[in-house]
């Protein structure tokens, strides 16, 4: 019997905005996997770490586990692994995600040059001397990845500015342009078909990001409006339209059960 399509949602924007859960989302979830679909997360946040991912969502009423969570620091820590020897200095401009992840492949982290690489990713303290740090080892000749440049990222206060922003300044800084990990590039889509397989519904609030990643990865694209795209958002609903639209997770699940849990 043919395994049922995964299901991959974003986080930012679908199941929470900052620390507020998003109203359905983990009702809509809890439906998914009641009509047995499997439910998996993919987030171009690098800020967190994989544990911090799955202890939110269990506050959030979602239970998860590592296997089910892919985050664009993970990705970004594979690529920079794959090219460079055990132990090899890695700067991070970045959070405790990316920190994370470069250390679980063997990489040494360091704030300071020389580096084989550096990785820059969202973090709240990023300043002027990072900055420096950062562009002046990729001048020097360190291999650039950005985990992701979402240029904004939707929080309970607002749209706060994202990954992008912080990476667009490194970049006018050191003259390069940056390797990118997340979605929708490929190093993104190769992770997400290794552990989810090739058959899947990309449910996402951003459709420049995880509307393109659907379309990398071969799969349907379902918009939930409770983030970026819509109305008060940053992004209008493409035209023509995706093949799902629904204002939330909550919304959205029945259709997904009907069609993937229930084909005809």
């Amino acid at each position: 019997m043919t395994e049922p399509p995964v299901v991959c949602c974003d986080l930012d924007g679908v199941v929470w905005l900052g620390d507020r859960p998003i109203p359905g989302a983990a009702e809509g979830i809890a439906a998914l996997r009641a009509a047995g679909l499997r439910v998996a997360f993919i987030t171009n946040n690098s800020g967190r770490t994989v544990a911090d991912y799955v202890s939110r969502l269990a506050r959030h009423g979602i239970p998860a586990g590592p296997e089910d969570i892919v985050t664009s620091a993970v990705v970004a820590a594979e690529m920079v692994a794959a090219t460079l020897p055990a132990d090899a200095r890695v700067l991070t401009c970045a959070g405790p995600g990316v920190r994370e992840a470069l250390v679980a492949r063997g990489l040494a982290v360091v704030r300071e040059g020389p580096a084989a690489a550096v990785v820059v990713g969202w973090h709240d303290d990023f300043d002027f001397a990072g900055l420096c740090r950062a562009s002046a080892a990729i001048r020097a000749g360190a291999r650039y990845v950005a985990t992701n440049l979402d240029p904004s990222y939707p929080a309970a206060e607002g749209v706060l500015p994202g990954a992008g922003a912080i990476v667009a300044a490194v970049t006018t800084a050191s003259g390069r342009d940056p390797e990118v990990a997340g979605k929708p590039a490929p190093p993104a889509v190769a992770v997400v078909r290794r552990r989810f397989g090739a058959r899947g519904v990309m449910v996402g609030d951003r459709p420049s990001t995880d509307g393109a990643f659907a379309a990398a990865l071969g799969w349907p694209f379902a918009l939930v409006l409770s983030g970026i795209a819509g109305s008060d958002g940053d992004e209008p609903i493409p035209d023509p339209a995706p093949e799902y639209v629904a204002a939330d997770l909550g919304v959205l699940a029945p259709r997904l059960v009907e069609d993937l849990a229930h084909p005809v």
